[in-house]
């Protein structure tokens, strides 16, 4: 019972993680279309935000692979999307549950009788980027978890890809984004803070076609602070678009509210 508790401790900050950052059955994985050497970076950029989705529910499981350097671990977990609104997660048994709004980050542990309810700030730390419900649900997309329209680029050809840097590099905080020329999406992104030593590398190794809507397929997320690290992988399977969904969670009566830095030490 000792490791089945540090095991479901460990799980509820990797269900938080992991909402923070989409393998079907019937689907075909998306390959690189042809790049175009005379584009220019407006057009990547207009052309991003063209292929931005449309919807109004996802749901499907989600595969996790986490490991901090020292440690790994796995699972499987069901996962529910309504767009601009909520994103939900619940691992085996329901044991652990996770909701993420605009307004907040929550969670429940039924084994040990603890939940945690507030904003973005900790995990925000945690990855080393400000973070907020938009940048979390175009993680989930495929899409800039920044407005690439607030700034100006340069473009490159790198990897068979449209590689943007911005023409002014901010000192404090740096910013590089690589999108795939077949259906504009993200193919990587890199935030990072020098003087903090802290680094935030999304990539999505594949696309994939969902009927109508083009979804990523697995995604990699490396976030270090300091001699920290932590590196989560990704993968979306059975995924569905627009089906009625609902969202049950409830924080259970008698459960002792915890503060999520006593997991990061």
């Amino acid at each position: 019972m000792g490791n089945l508790t540090i095991n479901i401790r460990n799980w509820t900050v990797i269900i938080v993680m992991v909402s923070l950052f989409i393998s079907c059955k019937s689907t075909s994985v998306v390959k690189d279309g042809t790049v175009d050497e005379n584009i220019s970076a407006k057009s990547v950029i207009r052309n991003h935000y063209y292929s931005k989705l449309s919807f109004k529910t996802l749901s499907g499981r989600m595969k996790i692979d986490y490991s901090d350097g020292s440690s790994s671990q796995g699972v499987s977990v069901s996962f529910r999307m309504e767009k601009d609104k909520a994103i939900w997660l619940s691992a085996p048994l329901g044991i652990v549950k996770a909701y993420i709004t605009p307004e907040r980050v929550s969670f429940y542990n039924k084994l040990d009788n603890e939940y945690f309810d507030g904003d973005f700030s900790y995990l925000s730390q945690l990855l080393g980027t400000d973070l907020d419900f938009d940048k979390v649900q175009n993680l989930l997309l495929g899409q800039a978890i920044l407005d690439l329209r607030d700034d100006k680029y340069t473009v490159d050809i790198t990897n068979n890809n449209y590689q943007l840097k911005p023409r002014k590099s901010g000192e404090l905080f740096k910013t590089l984004f690589q999108i795939e020329p077949l259906n504009y999406r993200m193919a990587a992104q890199l935030l990072s803070q020098p003087l903090k030593n802290r680094i935030l590398e999304i990539q999505y190794k594949n696309y994939q076609k969902v009927s109508n809507w083009i979804l990523p397929n697995k995604i990699e997320v490396l976030a270090k602070s300091g001699n920290n690290s932590n590196s989560i992988q990704l993968e979306y399977r059975n995924m569905e678009f627009n089906k009625p969904l609902n969202f049950p969670y409830s924080i259970p009566n008698g459960f002792k509210e915890i503060a999520l830095k006593e997991y990061g030490n």
